[in-house]
């Protein structure tokens, strides 16, 4: 068996420095996210842990995948009656983590969640493979079901229903947006010494940067 607490890493790729980040979260985290898209080394650059909390406090954390990103924060896609979609709407707020352990680096996000309009949720769902959007018909997601089979019949059935013609989005099915008031770059450093930048949002609007112990 192996021992977690035997594994060990040095941390050597980099260092952040308040001098060298941007002013803003943004660009700071478009320079980060673009550099790990790049490179080959990194699978899934837009995977994130998302984790909510329903009405109960209870949390709960999965991978999912980012499909916008810009200013605003960053775009999940996903059925409205799932887990994390039944948590939101209950407790509209959370937090998410991009990991890329090639480059030693993590980015965590917190803050509102608002559901993104439905131009928004068509217009990206229209691109995504037909497979996908037979699945987001077929899915009743997070629910417990009898077997593959019976998921296997549902998908089935829903392709049979739409034949070669278009398939629109369902309509519980759509965006979550995450409206970030505290970003935290994170550099891994020697000696678990790590660098970590916060971006936070004040009660009065305007953003300031602050250095975190590790």
């Amino acid at each position: 068996m192996t021992d977690p607490a035997a594994l060990r890493a040095d941390y050597t790729r980099g260092n952040l420095d308040e001098s060298d980040v941007a002013e803003s979260w943004y660009p700071q985290l478009r320079l980060w996210f673009d550099t790990a898209a790049a490179d080959p080394a990194v699978l899934e650059a837009n995977a994130v842990q998302l984790a909510t909390a329903g009405a109960d406090g209870r949390p709960a954390v999965r991978t999912v995948l980012v499909k916008g990103l810009d200013e605003r924060g960053l775009v999940v896609f996903t059925n409205y009656d799932s887990a994390k979609g039944r948590d939101l709407a209950a407790n509209p707020r959370a937090s998410a983590a991009f990991v890329w352990l090639a480059h030693q680096r993590q980015v965590r996000l917190s803050g509102p969640v608002t559901k993104t309009g439905r131009h928004e949720t068509e217009a990206y769902f229209a691109t995504r493979p037909r497979e996908s959007q037979v699945g987001a018909w077929a899915s009743p997601q997070s629910r417990v079901v009898a077997s593959r089979a019976e998921l296997d019949a549902l998908a089935a059935e829903v392709a049979a229903r739409f034949g070669d013609g278009p398939i629109p989005a369902p309509p519980n099915w759509g965006g979550f947006r995450l409206e970030p008031d505290e970003v935290e770059f994170w550099q891994g450093r020697t000696g678990r010494l790590h660098d970590r930048i916060r971006y936070r949002r004040t009660d009065d609007g305007p953003w300031v940067r602050e250095r975190l112990a590790p």
